[in-house]
């Protein structure tokens, strides 16, 4: 039988409501043989190009970098395929290029509820517009 997910990407901004998306990928990767990607996305400023920018980059990058590498564990003891990667950019336009580019199959992207009385302002939430952008399937966890 074929699967369905062979590339699963997870962004991640390391909150909580990140558990639940890494816990439905790994899931999901289990059922399908899938590798995942965990990635996170610094999110570029603007202007501001000048020397000391590219000092405060790289410290965003290794601890990244080191958040990333502890939740590489858990996939990496169940088994499951895992690589990670951090980027520097506009945080949806960057988790959609890098889904294209890689061949991803699935995005598994954290959520947060909108309340009624906030739509449509609130529409504009990261996981709207990488489920808007996306050329892949994305599936929001909250």
């Amino acid at each position: 039988m074929d699967s369905l997910f062979r590339h699963i990407v997870v962004p991640l901004d390391f909150t909580e409501k990140n558990i639940a998306a890494v816990q439905v990928a790994m899931n999901i990767a289990r059922q399908n043989a899938a590798r995942v990607t965990l990635i996170h996305v610094i999110e570029s400023i603007d202007y501001a190009n000048d020397p000391s920018m590219a000092n405060f980059y790289e410290t965003l990058r290794l601890r990244a970098e080191d958040e990333l590498s502890k939740r590489l564990k858990e996939f990496t003891t169940e088994g499951i395929p895992v690589d990670q990667e951090v980027m520097v950019g506009k945080t949806a336009s960057s988790i959609v290029r890098y889904a294209m580019s890689e061949q991803a199959d699935l995005v598994i992207l954290s959520s947060h509820k909108i309340q009624l009385d906030e739509a449509p302002k609130s529409w504009a939430t990261l996981s709207y517009q990488v489920s808007i952008l996306c050329q892949c399937p994305v599936m929001l966890v909250k």
